[in-house]
């Protein structure tokens, strides 16, 4: 095995690695910003059976965060203007922080609830949340930005393990 396969899984595969590799990060990037921009239009629009502007705002309130019809909107409208932004890969670093920020929240909102999404729990909030943390990540240290992008994610994570550890 040579040096520049030694660390595939499938070392055959290699070709078809090196012929994909390319696109992994786009994919990764356009899927999260797909998954973000329905969410969204539920929260705002009342779109795919969700509860809509004045449904969301009311939500928002009961859970807390007052006024709901800011919170109900800033939340939605990250969903919706980031998602589509990290679409379109305009201003990712920017959608994705704005995405990170609301993910730690959801973390520590949801970690109540345990581990599993089927139970309401913190598996979806960390999930996008890592993975828009990637997004900040990324050739971070081609840009300078090696020390912005360590202390996002470690504070990341340490919302998510203190979370995770605080539960009752």
């Amino acid at each position: 095995m040579t040096e520049a396969t030694s660390h595939r899984y499938i070392p055959a595969l290699g070709k078809i690695y090196d012929a994909v590799s390319e696109f992994a990060e786009p994919i990764l990037r356009i899927a999260l910003g797909g998954i973000l921009i329905p969410h969204g239009l539920q929260k705002l629009f009342g779109a795919f059976g969700g509860m809509g502007f004045a449904r969301n705002a009311e939500l928002f309130d009961k859970l807390g965060f007052t006024p709901g019809i800011f919170w109900g909107t800033l939340v939605g409208c990250t969903e919706l203007i980031g998602g589509t932004l990290l679409v379109l890969g305009l201003f990712t670093r920017f959608a994705a922080a704005a995405v990170v920020i609301f993910m730690i929240v959801g973390v520590k909102f949801t970690s109540a609830n345990g581990f599993f999404w089927s139970q309401g729990g913190s598996e979806y909030a960390l999930l996008i949340g890592f993975c828009a943390n990637w997004e900040q990540l990324r050739r971070a240290w081609e840009y300078s930005h090696a020390a912005n992008a360590v202390v996002t994610f470690a504070a990341f994570c340490s919302v998510v393990l203190s979370s995770l550890m605080t539960r009752e």
